[in-house]
């Protein structure tokens, strides 16, 4: 396997230097994925850019989050599955949520429930989601700003998840408490 540093602010190229502090001052540290994308400094801005955008949408945290998580469990994705746990928690999204999404398993609420099947259909299907699936989608409640802004949340996840994949990068101390491996999914 190719290494794959993991940057800091320090070692990081000049172009990746702003964002990578920005991130220790929100956060207290570096987090490893970014650490890792400062490699690429365009990966870097476009994912934090991305980011930003997503928080802009007319979506709930709750919603996000379900987004996010889908994608993250549905590409295997450990480290973010960890951080982004946390990041629910945080939130104060609620625990049965974020127990459902890291299981895959269906989530009480139906509009909610609707939201994450929907963002799997998007990640499976590769973003050909049926007629009727997107109909169903609609019916629970969402319009298609949302279906557009679903494929915004998995357009982020594939920037992540694709670099920690083929980074391996180490899931942080922070998120380490809520470590996840697929096959946590499997046994649910």
């Amino acid at each position: 396997m190719t290494d794959f540093k993991t940057h800091t602010v320090e070692t990081a190229p000049s172009p990746s230097k702003p964002f990578l502090e920005g991130a220790r001052n929100a956060y207290g540290f570096v987090p490893n994925l970014l650490g890792t994308m400062a490699e690429a400094p365009a990966l870097l801005e476009g994912y934090m850019a991305l980011a930003g955008i997503f928080d802009k949408t007319d979506l709930s945290e709750t919603e996000r989050q379900i987004i996010l998580m889908t994608n993250n469990r549905l590409n295997g994705c450990v480290y973010c599955m960890a951080a982004h746990t946390t990041i629910s928690q945080m939130a104060k999204v609620p625990a049965d949520i974020i127990e459902a999404l890291r299981a895959g398993t269906p989530i009480a609420d139906p509009k909610l429930e609707a939201l994450r099947v929907f963002a799997g259909v998007i990640n499976e299907t590769r973003g050909w989601p049926s007629d009727s699936q997107v109909e169903a989608f609609l019916a629970a409640g969402y319009t298609r700003q949302t279906v557009l802004e679903v494929i915004l949340g998995t357009s982020l996840k594939v920037m992540s998840n694709y670099t920690n994949h083929v980074a391996e990068t180490q899931v942080d101390d922070a998120f380490a408490p809520n470590a996840w491996a697929a096959d946590m999914a499997e046994a649910a």
